[in-house]
């Protein structure tokens, strides 16, 4: 086996370690739904439709694809229900990949574009500042220079956890403490950046969601300043959402996206909880790109979100 062989094995048994809990609720549920069943028939579809919302699929998503399952059955009528986990898998598939979550990974930094920038936004206890030390760890492993900016003033201890995770992965921090201008860190980070040649800057945010207006004010004077030095800057905006919230996830991600542009999602803390399905309905509702997902502590356990990787680990399990 190869090293590269090696990586690969070592990052599916961690999703496979990460989606487990998730993965053996969908597969108990679903075994009890076609107890004794032959074939998909309406009663399985009902169990179905259950199954997907309680596992924070959501409502809307949870109907396209039973939708979907239903055009299968009406196509084969005897469609045995033992098939119902191969057919989850490769409707779901295909749903993620008409939303534009295809099989990508992660953030690609082009290099006419340096230093490539990415504001990251998120509430509180999110684990959106681990989120920017696990990426700055990754950058750096490939050989990539990083600046990280401690914009979240509004909280002391994410100034110091942010230090934390420079001091950790050797990656510089510009920060002026608590209480202090947000926008003044960020001139200062994209100033740094652009005289050291970084090829990559992370910029921290407040984690509140106070008011629409104030946020959206203060994201915009960010990245005003941003554009002093570099005038497409923020090139990315990435919101990182709790994935153990289930459905206030949706929440946040609704109020985020209606004040600011964002670009890209990672979903976090998917190892501690059955809510894996979080991840399909968010995709699907806001049609923006699922770039990362949190299955573990280790900074490795921050993957690169690949959709058929991911349903695969999810429906794992034969019925």
């Amino acid at each position: 086996m190869g090293i590269f062989d090696f990586i690969s094995k070592k990052k599916k048994e961690s999703l496979d370690k990460g989606l487990e809990k998730s993965s053996n609720n969908i597969f108990t549920k679903l075994g009890k739904a076609i107890a004794g069943k032959s074939k998909v028939d309406d009663l399985v579809l009902d169990e179905l439709e259950e199954i997907l919302i309680t596992s924070d699929v959501g409502v809307n998503t949870t109907i396209k694809i039973i939708e979907r399952i239903e055009a299968r059955v009406a196509k084969d009528k005897y469609l045995n229900a033992s098939e119902l986990n191969n057919i989850l898998r490769e409707e779901i598939s295909s749903l993620l990949e008409e939303n534009t979550t295809q099989d990508v990974s992660g953030f690609e930094i082009p290099s006419d574009k340096s230093p490539y920038v990415i504001l990251v936004v998120g509430v509180n206890g999110v684990g959106k500042t681990t989120t920017i030390g696990k990426l700055a760890a990754q950058f750096n492993q490939v050989g990539k220079k990083v600046i990280l900016g401690a914009a979240d003033t509004f909280r002391a201890a994410a100034v110091d956890q942010l230090k934390l995770w420079g001091e950790r992965v050797g990656v510089p921090v510009v920060a002026h403490g608590m209480h202090t201008d947000p926008s003044a860190v960020a001139f200062d980070a994209m100033k740094r950046a652009v005289e050291e040649k970084a090829d990559v800057v992370l910029v921290d945010t407040a984690g509140r969601l106070h008011t629409k207006v104030n946020l959206m004010n203060e994201l915009s004077k960010i990245k005003r300043v941003m554009q002093k030095f570099i005038p497409e800057a923020p090139h990315e905006i990435l919101l990182v959402l709790d994935g153990s919230t289930g459905q206030n996830a949706f929440i946040q991600a609704q109020e985020f996206t209606k004040a600011t542009d964002v670009t890209a999602l990672a979903i976090t803390k998917l190892d501690g909880t059955a809510k894996g399905g979080v991840v399909i309905g968010i995709s699907d509702q806001f049609k923006i790109p699922v770039k990362y997902i949190g299955v573990g502590e280790q900074i490795g356990d921050l993957q690169p979100f690949v959709n058929r990787e991911f349903v695969d680990s999810l429906f794992k399990q034969d019925l």
